[in-house]
């Protein structure tokens, strides 16, 4: 794909045989401690066996190292992050909005394009084919909650704020979770909701909701690393 780079779809096989490659990438772009980086990877491995798993990655060539990734899988009970964002939400919002949201969910993990080659659109050339045909009802992903071109990439692919200030267990950053109905649409343009609470599945993809308003939740995987489109 010209200017986006060369996607490739790779099994969970696949996935761990390049999972140095994805560390750099990680690196380059979330700029984490060293020492979070094995923690990083134990986790990436684990996820590659979840049900529905689904990696990308983005090389500049044929052949060439890998400069993007990202990947995503069901959600489901007993996975740490389903968890803990699902009772994030129950607790803010009831259990018929959170059960709504993440029952029957794709879970995006990570989301990462190497620095020098951001801005180039391969962010939302890889959501929009980590989601394509997926048989969930809705996506959901946290990233930094601040004004960063990740964050901007998913509103404008219709992700709306379901909570906000949210800091994980272990004394996080401040994170945005953010959801959006499938198939994804891109909704660059458009008004953000004026909702005081995220909105039921359904009716965010009536309305064509970009984003929730930010004063809408009471409080990760981080799906964004900063300038990720």
């Amino acid at each position: 794909m010209r200017g986006t780079g060369l996607i490739r779809e790779l099994d969970a096989a696949g996935f761990r045989a390049v999972l140095d490659q994805l560390a750099a990438v990680y690196a380059a772009a979330m700029r984490p401690q060293p020492d979070q980086l094995p923690g990083r990877r134990v986790n990436m491995d684990r996820h590659a066996g979840y049900p529905g798993f689904r990696a990308l990655t983005v090389a500049a060539d044929p052949g060439g190292p890998v400069i993007a990734f990202s990947y995503g899988f069901r959600g489901a009970a007993g996975q740490w992050w389903h968890d803990v964002v699902s009772t994030g939400i129950r607790a803010a919002w009831g259990a018929p909005l959170a059960a709504a949201w993440m029952d029957y969910t794709m879970e995006i993990a990570e989301v990462h394009v190497h620095p020098a080659h951001q801005g180039r659109g391969i962010g939302r050339a890889m959501l929009g084919t980590l989601t394509a045909g997926r048989a969930e009802r809705t996506a959901v992903l946290s990233t930094m909650d601040a004004d960063t071109p990740a964050r901007r990439l998913y509103r404008g692919l219709g992700f709306t704020d379901l909570l906000t200030r949210y800091v994980f267990p272990g004394d996080s950053p401040p994170y945005a979770v953010m959801g959006a109905v499938l198939p994804l649409r891109d909704v660059r343009g458009l008004p953000p909701s004026a909702a005081d609470r995220p909105p039921w599945p359904g009716s965010a993809a009536r309305s064509g909701s970009a984003a929730g308003s930010a004063s809408a939740a009471r409080t990760g995987t981080a799906a964004g690393a900063p300038g990720a489109a």
